[in-house]
């Protein structure tokens, strides 16, 4: 999987994004958001300035805005009340008729679920038995209902971020700014909660208690089921990304393969 598509030239009121490639649509996804959230949630994120290519390298400019990203140190109850705004605001901010005429966000669910499926029916590598036991969990998992449930796309239908990495959220002391669209795209919100919880950025640092932010939230019981549901795609996923030879296995501390093991195991147990 692609980790960096991007360059950032970083300056003091301005943000230049030059992607890698023109292939994809990262760029295309980043501007309409933008564009959107200008329109419909200003003062979420970064405001538009403009776009253009740069030796056929889409290029896309905008405003650079205060706080430093999220993620450092377990969230305060006050970053948590600004967190849980932010989300709600991002959800919230397209209006109808411009909300169906948006994409799906990369990685949606049905697209998601069934890459899984494909790569965990690889031949892996050889690990010890505890995540093991967790591959077969994850494998068994995935060939049910609940992963054909996720795979039939969203239920509540919201505009997204489309990424859980916790260091696209800005502090700026009061409130958190959104970064990083292009993922952006239509989704469950349900979904976009269990992303965040279960990106390693997240849990493996203890950066959110589940409980904390999903009380802020004011789900339902079925999107909190669904929440859940989510949570165990996206732990398999993480357990996949851990493995040696996989792009999450040197960039986290050893032993974060057996705590990934142990919290889907968690996870699948959980009702």
């Amino acid at each position: 999987m692609v980790q960096t598509t991007h360059d950032l030239d970083l300056r003091p009121e301005r943000v230049t994004k030059t992607f890698r490639s023109r292939h994809g649509d990262e760029a295309e996804r980043e501007w309409t958001a933008l564009t959107a959230l200008a329109r419909h949630a200003s003062g979420l994120a970064p405001e538009p300035v403009g776009r253009h290519d740069d030796a056929g390298r889409p290029v896309v400019v905008m405003t650079r805005v205060a706080g430093e990203p999220l993620g450092a140190v377990p969230l305060t109850g006050h970053q948590l009340d600004a967190l849980a705004v932010a989300l709600r605001r991002l959800h919230d901010a397209l209006p109808a008729d411009e909300l169906a005429a948006v994409p799906v966000r990369r990685a949606d669910q049905a697209s998601f679920v069934a890459e899984l499926r494909t790569w965990i029916a690889e031949d892996l590598p050889a690990v010890p038995a505890a995540v093991e036991r967790a591959l077969v969990a994850g494998r068994a998992w995935l060939g049910g209902p609940e992963a054909d449930l996720l795979a039939a796309g969203p239920v509540d239908r919201v505009f997204t971020h489309g990424d859980g990495n916790i260091a696209n959220l800005l502090w700026d002391g009061q409130r958190c700014h959104v970064v990083d669209f292009e993922d952006a795209g239509l989704s469950d919100p349900a979904y976009e909660v269990a992303d965040l919880l279960e990106h390693v950025s997240v849990w493996l640092r203890g950066i959110v208690r589940p409980e904390d932010l999903v009380a802020r939230l004011d789900l339902s019981h079925a999107q909190l089921r669904r929440v859940l549901v989510s949570r165990r795609l996206f732990a398999t996923f993480w357990l996949l990304m851990l493995l040696p030879g996989n792009p999450g296995h040197d960039r986290n501390p050893a032993g974060s393969l057996e705590r990934q093991a142990a919290r889907l195991l968690d996870l699948l147990r959980s009702t």
